[in-house]
């Protein structure tokens, strides 16, 4: 088969004239031929499959810059960008998502034709720290209040109290009268804060030393939970039966399954797993996770350190929070789990429940 004309190749590729013109003023598809008098664009059928490749890449979404990267690869490293970019596109569907649900909501609440039949909520909560079997001291912080739940694992020194600075900062975060639509806001400027606390606890030490604190944290304000995340804590979410992590750890290893180089099976031994992309502390990145959830009547939630997903499988902890009825015995349970698997590290449990309140 001879040369085809870029409209032939066009109908052959699902890819328009006007498309194939940009993309090799790009540099990403340049014909096999330009005629010279014409200045005509000849394509030559080899050059189909790459012309499908972006035309399949471009449905997905992905931009000209990294189809481009793409296309310059073999093909299981190809396969590996493309499997980062969706989970990329994955996570901030879901955020977006999340937002849409609450907009939904909000704006919905302003509809004076809708009945208010929302009943009164609040929470049951306990919040448990332990020191394990092998750390010195425990510099994890755990925190819960009838507005505020958290957990803070601190590294380095001087993590116990970055991690306490941390937490103290939304302990004094006042919700009420908070606008839904303005809680994010306000609560992406409480991490702010935090993070200046953080960096207040290193200047009583050396400069060149290294610590500071994960942070996770639920705020309540009576319907909705307002997550602000940065980390490998974690928060888990049990509801009619079924336990969902509504949190991703920012560790090297989570961004490398992301990534498509490893595999979560070889993520959970690898000797890296704990080193973290984001914390608050010197030279971090303390960019949080933010996000509002909607709250049921029966849903219970775990905010946990590392001490505890570390070692115990998750199928433990959904049996010990599906079978212990109050949140103490539960966050207790748990504790001992961890310590039962060796107690490698400080173990942070904090379990609250959504409640109906009474009259």
């Amino acid at each position: 088969m001879g040369l085809l004309t870029i409209g032939a190749f066009a109908r052959a590729s699902r890819l328009s004239p006007k498309a194939l013109r940009l993309y090799d003023e790009l540099g990403l598809l340049a014909p096999a031929r330009v005629d010279p008098t014409t200045g005509y664009r000849l394509y030559a059928p080899e050059q189909l499959e790459r012309a499908r490749l972006v035309a399949w890449l471009r449905r997905l979404g992905m931009p000209l810059a990294r189809i481009q990267g793409v296309c310059a690869l073999e093909g299981p490293e190809a396969a590996r960008e493309v499997r980062a970019f969706w989970a990329q596109v994955e996570a901030d569907t879901a955020a977006r998502r999340d937002l849409a649900s609450f907009l939904v909501d909000h704006l919905s609440w302003k509809d004076p034709a809708m009945p208010v039949t929302a009943e009164p909520l609040g929470l049951r909560y306990a919040a448990l720290s332990d020191q394990g079997l092998v750390r010195e001291s425990n510099q994890d912080t755990a925190y819960a209040d009838s507005s505020l739940l958290a957990v803070a694992d601190g590294y380095g020194s001087r993590g116990g109290p970055a991690g306490a600075a941390a937490v103290d900062t939304l302990k004094r975060l006042e919700t009420d009268g908070i606008p839904a639509g303005d809680l994010l806001n306000v609560l992406e400027d409480a991490v702010g804060r935090a993070e200046q606390a953080v960096r207040d606890v290193a200047g009583a030490g050396p400069s060149s030393e290294d610590f500071g604190t994960t942070l996770t944290a639920l705020l309540w304000t009576g319907s909705r939970l307002a997550l602000v995340h940065i980390g490998d804590s974690r928060v888990h979410l049990l509801r009619d039966g079924e336990l969902f992590q509504i949190t991703q750890d920012h560790t090297l290893v989570r961004s490398m399954v992301e990534g498509g180089r490893l595999t979560p099976e070889e993520a959970a031994a690898h000797p890296q797993r704990s080193l973290l992309v984001r914390a608050l502390g010197r030279g971090a990145d303390g960019t949080p996770d933010t996000r509002l959830h909607d709250a049921r009547r029966g849903d219970r939630y775990l905010l946990c350190s590392d001490g505890l997903s570390a070692v115990v499988p998750t199928e433990e902890i959904h049996r010990v929070l599906t079978g212990t009825a109050e949140p103490e015995q539960a966050a207790r349970a748990l504790i001992t789990l961890a310590n039962a698997s060796g107690g490698p590290d400080n173990t942070s449990c904090v379990v609250a429940d959504v409640v109906e309140l009474q009259p």
